[in-house]
């Protein structure tokens, strides 16, 4: 084991899951259908999520992983009490808005779906674990999709904060860490799965995107300012889906082709962080004759109410070429990237780049100056279990293993602020943007196949023990 500087004191160790990913009960105590929950495995699950092949509903001949998904609706003590086992300081998990609000629109909460959540989090403290809460995790009640058109519309501000607010009462002193929106720039990338955003024919969907995203940053201030007025304790966080962009060569145009595509990618939390939208990407949209409906008083919420930390999620870098004849493109977290020939690849062709996070690190770091938590991180690979369902999964050691010794640099030898780290899916659970369960990231196998068959028996992986060291050692013992 290689010996390495102890972490700050504190530090939040854990892991993350999101609510459509691992809680299925789809239905269950009065939860409301969202649209997380129609989309298939399978090949038309792309043009679902990017707003191309409109699916508002179950249909025949497919199968939706999310309806069942690991069940940790009914797993969640015996799940927490695995991740107490390992040390966690904290745990990621999200609000499922159909189980809160079923419709979306309705005045009055549903009490079940409250009450699952309070024993969740007090399941978390009997274990020592803080809860670190997104808000939004891809879920968009359906109803506000069919009956509102999804973010494009701006009373989805006031179903919003109405959700907020009864988050932010009911669980006063249970949670103080919250996350507004998961991933908010994948609005560009996955509108259906971001935002609720379908496209008729003939719409301008830049214009559709940006104002859905318009909508997304003033309803995080408002959260911002709620969640501080409530409970002064409480800290909100924004959160990316990050990865530096590296110019495919050394000729200028490559170099100004990763600007623009990091600048796409730094345009929310340039907004969420320092509470103004920046000139770049005004003259972007005056360059698309793009006309934002917007208030003065958004843009004094805006400017009021900025997060008090930049999570994000971090699991590549990128490549970007101004030549348009360089097409050589590899998978990565929705949006595929120019293939760097330097870097191996994960079985689904993501690339891995452990220096990249260190990058990805400072360059928040220099941008922002905020305290920052990296809230996903892992490696997805088909895990071969033994008769009792033990894996021996060193492959996604050596990989965690290497980030961690990155994050360590970047915080002893950089001098960046990091709070805490939280590797993505701890438990295996079903992907996000395959629908599989045979991409596994967790310490725990949950036995369940793509089809969803299986025993949903829970299963320590070699990992396991692995991570309870590093948490117990702060990050010393790798």
């Amino acid at each position: 084991m290689s010996q390495l500087k102890a972490f700050p004191k504190g530090f939040l160790w854990g892991g993350a899951t999101a609510a459509n990913q691992c809680e299925g009960a789809y239905d269950a105590d009065g939860r409301g259908l969202a649209n997380v929950d129609v989309v298939p495995i399978g090949e038309d699950r792309e043009a679902i999520i990017t707003g191309k092949k409109k699916m508002f509903d179950f249909e025949e001949g497919y199968f939706y992983p999310a309806k069942k998904s690991i069940d940790m609706y009914h797993h969640f003590k015996e799940d927490i009490a695995l991740f107490g086992e390992m040390g966690f300081k904290t745990y990621r998990l999200s609000i499922g808005w159909t189980r809160i609000f079923p419709k979306g629109d309705e005045l009055e909460p549903n009490e079940a779906g409250l009450q699952f959540y309070e024993d969740l989090f007090k399941e978390c403290h009997k274990h020592g674990i803080e809860p670190l809460v997104t808000i939004t995790h891809f879920d968009c009640p359906m109803h506000l999709i069919k009956e509102y058109g999804g973010w494009r519309n701006r009373k989805m501000l006031v179903f919003y904060e109405r959700l907020c607010r009864t988050l932010f009462t009911r669980f006063k002193g249970l949670v103080k860490y919250w996350l507004t929106f998961n991933e908010i720039n994948m609005i560009l990338h996955a509108p259906f799965m971001g935002a609720g955003l379908y496209f008729e024919a003939g719409e301008n969907q830049d214009l559709v995107k940006y104002q859905a995203a318009h909508h997304e940053l003033v309803a995080s201030a408002i959260a911002t300012k709620l969640a501080h007025e409530i409970d002064p304790e409480n800290k909100v966080g924004c959160m990316l889906a990050a990865g530096q962009y590296y110019p495919n060569t050394c000729h200028p145009r490559d170099v100004w082709e990763g600007l623009q595509e990091d600048r796409e990618n730094y345009f929310f939390i340039d907004v969420q962080s320092r509470g103004e939208y920046p000139n770049y990407a005004k003259k972007k949209w005056e360059k698309l004759g793009l006309e934002l409906e917007m208030t003065e008083e958004d843009l004094t919420l805006l400017k009021k109410h900025t997060v008090d930390f930049i999570s994000f999620s971090y699991y590549s870098s990128r490549v970007a070429s101004g030549e348009p004849d360089v097409k050589d493109k590899t998978q990565g977290n929705i949006f595929a990237s120019i293939k760097n020939p330097y870097l191996d690849a994960s079985e689904w062709g993501w690339q891995i780049d452990p220096l990249g996070l260190r990058i990805t690190l400072n360059t928040i770091w220099d941008r922002y100056q905020k305290p920052m938590f990296i809230v996903e991180n892992g490696l997805g690979a088909v895990d071969q279990p033994d008769e009792n369902g033990y894996v021996e999964d060193d492959y996604r050691i050596d990989y965690l293993r290497e980030h961690i010794k990155a994050m360590n640099d970047a915080i002893n030898i950089d001098g960046v602020d990091l709070m805490g780290y939280t590797t993505w899916g701890c438990i295996d659970l079903v992907s996000a943007g395959t629908g599989e369960m045979k991409k596994r990231y967790g310490f725990i196998y949950v036995d369940r196949d793509n089809q969803g068959n299986g025993t949903l028996r829970r299963s320590k992986k070699k990992s396991f023990d692995w991570y309870k060291r590093v948490i117990a050692s702060n990050g010393t013992e790798l």
